[in-house]
């Protein structure tokens, strides 16, 4: 979710892609609750916020910003809303709506904890960002005619979370997520599973949410593994080199042109122990 807060925050002015964010000492306390990073980072750029994977530095900006504005962008996005696919059980997740945010969950509700989505709903939301702002209907069948859109972010603010993308795949969490001869973009998650009791201290989902060809993207896709037993947990590790495959192998499947180099090129990796 991350990602998708960083856009509201160019798109509320507050923010310009040069400006930079004070992470250190590398955490934040709430109470009894702290948000932290892996280290402290310091003073870094927005990209670096986002190529970092920074909770400090993201909460920051949403405190700046208000939950509200944060939650706009969500809906906007179809978060918390049906798809519309008409698929039977289909859950429609939560986003809060307090009448007045505590700092703790704002600072939260920015990397996607005290929320919930389906993976499909995460797809349309990068499904956006992908195609310049534009938020179309989902379908499980394809259309005979392109649909309707509807803007909802700018084609400005989309580029500059495209290239934030492209920078986590190239040099930040993701670089386990490039898919053979094609560039991509793409955020890595990794979020305790929620049990009776709440969220559980030791079992994870991994994530991967991306898109590629990143110039001029033709497909979105999100990886969720829920409760990797490998020994590895972190989206980067688990969910990007499933991404790496399935999205390499696709591209080729639509005859699309390889981008890269047989010296550019990195192959995609799976983690120790897992499947493709």
């Amino acid at each position: 979710m991350k990602p998708v807060s960083m856009a509201a925050a160019l798109e509320s002015g507050k923010f310009k892609a040069s400006s930079t964010i004070d992470t250190a000492p590398g955490y934040r306390r709430f109470g009894r609750f702290t948000i932290r990073d892996h280290r402290n980072y310091g003073v870094i750029s927005l990209t670096d916020v986002i190529a970092k994977s920074s909770n400090v530095g993201i909460s920051k900006i949403a405190t700046e910003l208000g939950g509200d504005t944060i939650r706009d962008l969500y809906a906007r996005l179809g978060l918390g809303q049906p798809t519309g696919i008409g698929f039977p059980g289909e859950a429609v997740g939560v986003l809060p709506a307090p009448p007045k945010w505590r700092p703790v969950e704002e600072a939260t509700l920015s990397y996607g904890y005290g929320m919930s989505v389906n993976a499909l709903q995460l797809a349309q939301a990068y499904m956006v960002l992908a195609n310049g702002g534009i938020r179309y209907p989902l379908s499980l069948l394809k259309a005979d005619e392109k649909p309707v859109g509807e803007r909802v972010l700018s084609e400005d603010v989309s580029f500059q979370i495209r290239e934030m993308l492209r920078e986590v795949v190239e040099n930040g969490t993701g670089k386990r997520a490039q898919p053979g001869f094609y560039s991509a973009g793409g955020k890595t998650g990794t979020v305790h599973l929620v049990g009776k009791n709440g969220y559980e201290d030791s079992q994870y989902k991994a994530i991967f949410a991306g898109m590629a060809p990143i110039d001029n993207p033709r497909i979105v896709t999100v990886v969720a593994v829920d409760a990797p037993q490998s020994g590895e947990y972190y989206g980067g590790e688990v969910a990007a080199p499933v991404f790496a495959r399935v999205m390499g192998d696709a591209l080729r499947l639509l005859n699309v042109k390889p981008e890269l180099e047989l010296g550019d090129a990195k192959a995609p990796r799976l983690a120790s122990g897992e499947r493709g």
